[in-house]
Parts: C-alpha cells; structure tokens; sequence
C-alpha cells in the first residue's frame, strides 16, 4: 500500500526526499480513503487482529481492556469545534457531519439510529455514533472473541465530570472523553489540570489497585476493592469504573447501539 501511495503521489523512487517534498494537496489527494491497517507481514504480525482473536491465536495470557463512555467528543473537538465549525445543529449539517465518520451512503441510517432530537446538540449526537462505531462495540467484539480463550476482564470508563487533560473548553461537555482515564491511572496530569474531586481520587486509588493487581495476580479484584466479575459474553459483564466506587454493568451492547453496528459497519 505504501509502494502504492508513494508511486501515485509521483515518487516512484520511493525516496525519503521526493516523499517530504510532496505538497499537503498532492498527499491528502491520494490518501487511503478507507483508512489504516496494520501492515501484516506474515512475520511480526502473522494475522489481522481480528482473525488472530476468532481463532485463538495469539498468547494466551489474561487480558484487561476497555474504553470511555464518551470517546469521540475529544475527537468531534479537534475536528469542528476547535477548528471553528462546531456541527450545526440542523437535520443537514448532522447528516453532513455523519457522512465523514461512516460515508455518505450509511449517513442517513446512522441518522436515523441516533436521531438529533434525543441529544442536547449535533457535537453530542455525533460523538456518541463515533463512540460506538470506532471504539466501543470493536472493543466488546474483541472482549467476546477473546473471552472463549483467556479470562477477559472488561471496564467502561463512566465519570461524566473527568477533568479534560488536552484541550480547551468547547460548546459541549467532554464528559469521559478519550484519554481521559489516564490521570486515574498515571502521573499525567498538566499543571492547567483541574484536581481531582474527592470521589475522583477514590475513583483513581481503586483503579491503581485494580491494575496493580492484574499485573501481579491476572486478575484486578483483591481484598479492599470491589470485586469485578469476568467478562460473559451471555450476561455482558462489564465493570463501570465510576465515582466514587466501580461497579457492574449487563446493558452496554445495548447502550451503545451495537447490534446496529454490526450490521451497519461489521468489524473485521
């Protein structure tokens, strides 16, 4: 695909220099439009993810995963707010704004799915459809894949008010934006950072020993935290890491639409 990329884009001598001497137009002009993949090799990375998941093959040994409730509101700032063209919050500019997450024949039905009128403004409406469609129903079809081979113990992030690490304030709340997790976990936090509440840092202490456990024992509860059951595919466990004391969860396919995403954008 590289080889591909350079040749059209008119560096056929796969050079270093005639590749950072392309014009921006030149780049984006002849960019994979379908988007990124690893580059599997047959070597380092013998299998897509995704088949590596399905069959089993991949080093068995017990896995934590998760995402956050509101993923791509970080994502839908950086791409309209910040750059001044918030979404409109009109039928078309919804519509419009889908149609550069999931393409333009898919922008009607994901719509519909998530209609405008049942969310405070288009931004808020957007990113719950890039949530789900980009990060938190591949998440749960991994957890699902993965469970039938290795004990998989599965979070959603759920604190509505984390502090937002990276950027400014927009027109809508960041709520538990993409990344922002991590100064629960890490030393992370940017002088600018607002400090953590009180049920935060509670928050925060039970997610250290969370993790701190699964490194040391394969699994995060242990005596002091509340205890977080294995993923089951059949109940959808899921462990809600919210304010000030985690606990479980059975309805996020349903929450998150993900059944509709199967059909509508299956993961590969």
């Amino acid at each position: 695909m590289g080889t591909a990329f350079a040749t059209a884009a008119g560096c056929s001598s796969q050079t270093t220099a005639c590749l950072r001497a392309l014009p921006v137009a030149t780049i984006l002009a002849h960019e994979q439009t379908t988007g990124y993949t690893p580059n599997i090799d047959g070597d380092f990375l013998p299998l897509s993810l995704g088949t590596a998941f399905a069959t089993g093959q991949f080093n068995h040994v017990p896995v934590i995963q998760g995402t956050n409730h509101d993923e791509w509101r970080l994502f839908t700032a950086l791409d309209f707010d910040l750059i001044g063209h918030p979404i409109p919050n009109t039928e078309a500019g919804y519509e419009a704004a889908l149609a550069t997450l999931v393409g333009p024949v898919a922008a009607p039905t994901v719509a519909a799915q998530y209609p405008l009128a049942s969310f405070p403004s288009a931004d808020i409406a957007f990113a719950a459809a890039g949530t789900d469609a980009v990060f938190a129903c591949p998440a749960l079809s991994a957890d699902i894949s993965l469970a039938k081979f290795v004990p998989v113990f599965a979070y959603e992030f759920n604190d509505e008010n984390a502090p937002e690490l990276f950027l400014p304030p927009v027109s809508f709340p960041y709520g538990a934006a993409h990344a922002s997790e991590l100064q629960y976990l890490f030393d992370v936090r940017a002088s600018f950072s607002v400090p953590l509440s009180t049920a935060q840092q509670e928050l925060a202490d039970t997610m250290r020993d969370y993790w701190t456990n699964f490194a040391k024992f394969g699994e995060p509860s242990f005596f002091g935290t509340p205890f977080w059951l294995p993923f089951n595919a059949f109940f959808d466990d899921m462990q809600s890491l919210v304010p000030p004391s985690p606990t479980g969860e059975n309805n996020f396919a349903i929450a998150h639409h993900c059944a509709f995403w199967g059909v509508t954008l299956p993961t590969k």
